[in-house]
């Protein structure tokens, strides 16, 4: 029943950011460092955010990588 109620909250502490997406505290902290997605001074994450770790889009080290030219 908590998982339902996390996916209409706007911000997530990081117990339920861990739920919200199925990461573990290592895993998520990895993550979100790989994104660019901080806390906010409250310490909360924002979903939005963390919907951008499910979506599967390329990191930002990935989207500069790209743009190098050899």
């Amino acid at each position: 029943m908590k998982a339902v109620a996390i996916c209409y909250k706007p911000y997530l502490k990081p117990e339920e950011a861990m739920i919200y997406c199925n990461l573990g505290r290592t895993q998520l902290a990895k993550k979100c460092e790989e994104y660019g997605i901080f806390k906010n001074n409250n310490g909360y994450f924002k979903r939005d955010d963390l919907d951008l770790i499910l979506s599967g889009a390329p990191t930002k080290y990935q989207e500069k990588a790209s743009k190098i030219k050899l």
